[in-house]
């Protein structure tokens, strides 16, 4: 009898839950329509048999910073959603990459990694342990004299000593943890400023990550993100938010870090900028050297982003490329999408799918302004999360929606998104909270919990790597992160593999025809 009125009880949320929703394309009930679509598939893949194997002058990393694949498949359905599909058949950029493979994110000292030890795989192409930058496992978290000797360097570095113009751009600080392995060595991610460091790390010769931005590798071309607080002397207002004291500068050795990179550059097409109109504003030929902070800390979410002020990762990603293209050796960018991660720390599943869509839709504005014959463009993550989404949810639910059933334990409605930990975790009165008693859609909604945490915790399960254009078919299968940069390099002639391209039948060398269709492509975006 039980069993009979929870039967019921799931039928009628069926039911129910289908009134409304998008119904699947009549199309899709002939086999012609799925048989067609595999046959364009298949006729697509074996063109890929002619690998591209010219050099690749331009490389692109994106970096969605904890976007696991259970991320970037509601990331689908969400972009889909938010144009009025059903979702699941929708194609994010990504997707359309003809290569993929995974890489395994463990940390050299962690099972399950944070986002400082996998930076420095992914950047310097070696493990490391986790909380440290730029340094090797030899180095250990907040010790000081571990530094020296144990550093490390990044693809960053090794492309702007090849000649190449180099950019970093982020939605998080500058100097956290994915940027701040491009350009720092330090044993604790989280000396942002001197502020941050003990004193014994500061009398041992650290150096804080903010001021390593600018001294490490000079004349970085393009760094835009946030962290505007840790560059200025400490209780300095901020010109955004005046008399905010947590916005107020932060720095104890009196140094105001931008002041000193417009001097620095002023001769150089050297502009630094604070919000979105002044960066829009900006003539991408007329400036070669480009610093953007715009927030103190973090950029806001994009769903609470002011588009009158913040600019958006797409604007941020434009603009760059535009400055960097002008080298005619070529550029390297890196682009984190970096609040994915804090969204799903903070259990707001719907702040981090947005984040990713987001940063989908830079990538796409990155393939319009480049050419897939001399760009290597690399989309990945650094981990996952303890995010996922289920419940035998239909074609179409939304993906912020319920299952479509009862719990057979609590007789209580759940959501499709649920996370193993975190601050979603709730009792009313001993028991689950009923989530049907609340606007389980709203922004900053935090999804249930299995366990109760503070912060969610990342996941350990490897990541998708995405890949396009020159040298692509080398990640394949399944890598060691720390591979990722080693492929890079390769395909762009930088750093220790070299051979193949000064002989004369280099793999990496520009076959001809390719080489004038790359070049018409440099042309005609100058020109544009």
């Amino acid at each position: 009898m039980k069993m009979t009125s929870l039967l019921l009880i799931v039928c009628s949320c069926l039911i129910a839950g289908s009134v409304g929703r998008p119904q699947f394309p009549e199309k899709e009930k002939d086999p012609k329509y799925w048989n067609a679509g595999a046959q364009m598939t298949l006729k697509n893949a074996l063109t890929l048999q002619t690998l591209n194997k010219n050099k690749a002058e331009n490389l692109i990393l994106f970096l969605g910073d904890g976007m696991g694949v259970p991320t970037v498949t509601a990331a689908r359905i969400l972009k889909g959603q938010l144009s009025g599909q059903s979702g699941e058949e929708t194609q994010l950029e990504m997707d359309k990459f003809p290569f993929v493979s995974l890489a395994k994110t463990y940390n050299t000292n962690a099972q399950v990694p944070d986002s400082a030890g996998t930076a420095t795989a992914y950047l310097c192409g070696v493990k490391a342990n986790e909380g440290t930058v730029g340094v090797s496992a030899a180095a250990v978290r907040s010790q000081c004299n571990t530094t020296e000797g144990n550093e490390v360097t990044s693809i960053l570095r090794w492309a702007k000593d090849a000649g190449k113009s180099v950019g970093i751009v982020t939605t998080t600080r500058v100097n956290h943890a994915t940027p701040s392995a491009a350009y720092a060595h330090s044993v604790d991610r989280d000396w942002y400023s001197d502020n941050e460091m003990p004193a014994e790390a500061l009398q041992a010769g650290c150096k804080d990550i903010a001021r390593q931005l600018f001294e490490n590798i000079p004349n970085i071309d393009v760094i835009m993100g946030g962290g505007r607080k840790y560059m200025f002397p400490k209780n300095r207002s901020d010109v955004e938010y005046p008399g905010v004291a947590k916005h107020s500068g932060t720095r104890k050795d009196g140094r105001d870090l931008v002041q000193e990179w417009i001097d620095k550059t002023k001769d150089k097409k050297g502009h630094y900028v604070w919000n979105k109109k002044q960066l829009l504003s900006l003539n991408p030929n007329n400036v070669d050297y480009l610093l953007g902070l715009f927030e103190p800390g973090d950029l806001p979410y994009d769903l609470e982003r002011n588009s009158e002020t913040d600019p958006s990762l797409t604007e941020m990603v434009e603009v760059a490329i535009k400055i960097l293209r002008k080298n005619p050796s070529g550029f390297y960018l890196l682009v984190e999408g970096g609040r994915i991660d804090h969204g799903h720390h903070e259990g707001k599943a719907k702040q981090a799918l947005h984040e990713a869509v987001e940063m989908d839709r830079a990538i796409g504005r990155a393939s319009l302004l480049t050419s897939i014959h001399d760009t290597l463009t690399i989309v990945t993550a650094d981990h996952s999360h303890m995010f996922n989404f289920g419940g035998y949810t239909p074609r179409g639910n939304t993906i912020f929606g319920l299952a479509p059933m009862l719990s057979d334990a609590d007789q209580k409605p759940f959501t499709s998104i649920l996370y193993g930990n975190g601050p979603g975790y709730k009792l009313v009165n001993g028991a689950r909270e009923n989530v049907s008693t609340i606007d389980y859609q709203e922004n900053n909604y935090q999804a249930q919990a299995a366990v109760p945490l503070s912060m969610e915790t990342h996941g350990g399960e490897d990541v998708a790597v995405f890949a396009k254009g020159p040298m692509a078919h080398l990640l394949h299968g399944v890598h060691e992160q720390n591979y990722i940069p080693h492929v890079m390099a390769y395909a762009g002639c930088i750093g220790q593999n070299r051979e193949h391209c000064l002989s004369r039948s280099g793999t990496a060398g520009l076959h001809p025809v390719l080489s004038t269709i790359a070049t018409l492509f440099t042309v005609t975006r100058l020109l544009c």
